[in-house]
């Protein structure tokens, strides 16, 4: 009993940084990129800093982390939708078990849908001589969804409000047919539009919403639900989505879709277009920065590979 207590008295002081101790908490959402069911991250962490990774999940899929850290006193703690840094772990990954069947590696069936955390940090002792750790993560969820929104924390997907508007940092929201970055463009939601809230689901690791227009024309898809904010259910002060006239060219939709693939990013909009027998050439903004980005589109509807024009990327 004794040695037990030892060991995890000696846990919490070890595991001090990565909450009380840190001086920098940063948070960044992880998006898979369109189809992809996981991602590999390359990060770096100094001192007291840690980073919080949010992914989102359904009950009853798994997920599968593993941090390859270049200072092996670098670990991280797993957190269920509602909490983070601060709160209850449901597992750190310097203590293995069943859920942490090795060091640096966690392996659970999902027991509720939402966005999980996993906080990577390093001990007090490294965190306290202001060591550097440079790192790997490898994040997967895996496994089909159900027909329904299983085990939905705090009604976050199968509720929520009736109603949605959309708010972004570019000029409007991709409506697609299915919950993927790589599904089908159906129209260009402005801002300000209000949306009928038909559900939401998690997809290549955030969440998607099934969302329709409540003004003519109507249209019906799926939404990244970052996008979304809560709404009104008046149509008449509902900005209008795009009308056909405004909506992009054959070859602008295949480089903003393009675009979407190659950044993982939905928050995407046409810059500029200019067309030639060689190819179309079509410039899109990416993130709330407009990051510039190239693509040329062929008349036979393929692309080629979408490149960065700016430092910043898919940022």
């Amino acid at each position: 009993m004794k040695r037990f207590l030892s060991r995890v008295a000696l846990f919490c002081l070890l595991c001090i940084p990565c909450t009380a101790f840190a001086q920098d908490i940063r948070t960044e959402q992880v998006h898979f990129a369109a189809g992809a069911s996981g991602t590999t991250i390359r990060d770096q962490i100094v001192g007291y800093e840690s980073v919080s990774y949010v992914v989102g999940a359904e009950a009853g899929q798994k997920m599968t982390v593993a941090l390859a850290p270049s200072n092996l006193a670098t670990y991280f703690n797993v957190y269920a939708p509602g909490s983070g840094p601060g709160g209850e772990a449901i597992a750190n990954s310097s203590m293995t078990g069943v859920d942490v069947p090795d060091l640096n590696r966690f392996e659970v069936a999902l027991p509720v849908s939402g966005n999980y955390t996993i906080s990577v940090y390093m001990m007090r002792v490294a965190a306290r001589r202001g060591e550097r750790s440079d790192f790997t993560l490898d994040i997967a969820i895996t496994g089909a969804t159900g027909e329904v929104v299983q085990g939905d924390y705090a009604d976050g997907l199968a509720g929520g409000p009736d109603f949605y508007v959309v708010k972004t940092s570019g000029s409007g929201l991709n409506l697609r047919a299915e919950p993927s970055a790589g599904a089908a463009l159906v129209t260009l939601l402005a801002n300000g539009t209000n949306l009928r809230n038909l559900g939401c689901r998690m997809a290549e690791g955030r969440r998607w919403c099934r969302v329709a227009t409540l003004a003519d024309p109507g249209y019906e898809g799926w939404a990244a639900g970052e996008f979304l904010i809560e709404g009104s259910g008046d149509a008449s002060a509902s900005a209008l989505p795009s009308s056909n006239a405004e909506m992009p060219s054959a070859a602008d939709q295949a480089c903003l879709q393009a675009v979407t693939v190659e950044t993982g990013n939905p928050d995407v909009v046409l810059l500029s277009s200019s067309y030639s027998e060689a190819g179309t050439e079509v410039i899109v903004g990416v993130g709330p920065q407009q990051a510039r980005w190239q693509c040329i589109a062929y008349s036979d509807g393929s692309t080629t590979r979408p490149m960065s024009l700016t430092d910043e990327g898919a940022l």
